[in-house]
């Protein structure tokens, strides 16, 4: 069975000055150290002496000198003070500069094409950080799992996150390759998807995500079907060059394969727009060194390729 500890309320009060007189043997010596008066110092003492139940000190006109109770004390009390100090400092040190673990979540699918680029110039600029990325497509509970931040797309991001913008606002792409394409009329029209194979994706929720168009001013959501199921974008990606079926996906993670030619986009008058994807964390949460240099860096990448 686990022994449970309780510190009652103040227990540690005047510890500080017990040590500084038993360093000193001098109460005024004590009070110089810690710039207080004597008289405060003794109150300091006579309070902790009265929580403990006995006398720490002999005291003496000439002299100050430790009793029994006193010694055993100082043995315990010492290095406990200078372990709270040394944690007080620690702490001290993430509050003052960038340094320490910045861990983040991010799905899978920005890692290779945001993350990395990205995490490597962060990594350069600040080496006394040390960067955690835990691969997840469920929304975690960042305050809960002891996440600095998170990266999402915007449409997830809860309303109290502040979001920093990590991408331009992009459409979701429809994707199909020539293999699947050649046997499969190519859909000229929403309602077409329902004669073909749709790879689709199942939310963190447990729900199957539908396809999301726009048609004029009109938003649609289409309920497809199709022989797969995932839970992230490259796998729908990879079944999708494979000739498995269509897939719908950010735009940025099916440029490449659509670039050289393994993936061909469909319906993109209809595609719909994303709000982009955003590094996010909680509103009333004090921003640490580390995570301000991390949105710095952010900002600062974008200004650069603004400019260039």
């Amino acid at each position: 069975m686990k022994q449970r500890f309780t510190v009652r309320h103040g227990a540690l009060d005047g510890v500080e000055a017990f040590l500084s007189v038993a360093d000193h043997r001098s109460f005024r010596k004590a009070a110089a150290e810690l710039a207080v008066t004597p008289s405060a110092i003794s109150q300091a003492v006579r309070a902790l002496e009265g929580r403990v139940g006995a006398a720490l000190f002999i005291r003496t006109t000439r002299s100050v000198g430790l009793t029994e109770a006193g010694q055993r004390f100082l043995a315990h009390a010492k290095p406990a003070f200078q372990e709270l100090v040394a944690a007080s400092e620690a702490a001290r040190e993430l509050g003052q500069r960038p340094t320490g673990l910045l861990r983040l979540s991010a799905p899978r699918a920005v890692v290779p094409i945001l993350l990395e680029p990205l995490i490597a110039s962060f990594c350069r600029a600040y080496p006394q950080i040390e960067v955690e990325i835990a691969v997840s497509e469920k929304l975690v509970d960042l305050a809960a799992e002891g996440f600095d931040a998170g990266v999402r797309l915007g449409q997830f991001i809860d309303a109290d996150m502040i979001a920093v913008r990590l991408t331009p606002p992009f459409p979701l792409a429809v994707v199909g390759s020539p293999e699947y394409l050649s046997a499969s009329k190519p859909p000229e029209r929403v309602a077409d998807l329902r004669a073909h194979a749709c790879l689709r994706m199942r939310r963190s929720d447990g729900s199957i995500a539908p396809w999301p168009f726009v048609d004029g001013d009109r938003a649609i959501e289409a309920a497809v079907s199709g022989p797969l199921i995932a839970r992230d974008y490259q796998t729908l990606i990879g079944a999708a060059i494979h000739g498995l079926g269509l897939a719908q996906v950010p735009a940025p993670l099916a440029s490449a394969p659509i670039a050289d030619g393994r993936l061909q986009a469909l319906l993109t008058p209809f595609a719909v727009t994303t709000p982009g994807v955003f590094l996010y964390y909680p509103a009333r949460r004090q921003v640490l060194p580390k995570l301000r240099a991390l949105i710095d860096h952010i900002k600062l990448r974008a200004r650069e390729q603004g400019d260039s």
